[in-house]
């Protein structure tokens, strides 16, 4: 785990803190932070930085 940031949690609905646990996705390979954020309360994930969202997909049933 590493240091400790305090945010508001919606879960908790005050400001609690927020600890990194170790990081299984690659993001600190290069040197990086990892965005992930958990409470120390009540285990609600947050995720900081830019994140990257996926385009828009457009669903086809077939009829």
């Amino acid at each position: 785990m590493s240091d400790l940031q305090q945010w508001p949690c919606p879960t908790c609905e005050h400001d609690t803190d927020f600890e990194q646990p170790e990081c299984i996705d690659g993001h600190t390979e290069d040197g990086g932070a990892c965005p992930e954020w958990a409470c120390t309360d009540c285990g609600t994930a947050l995720v900081s930085g830019d994140v990257h969202r996926p385009a828009a997909v457009t669903l086809r049933h077939a009829a």
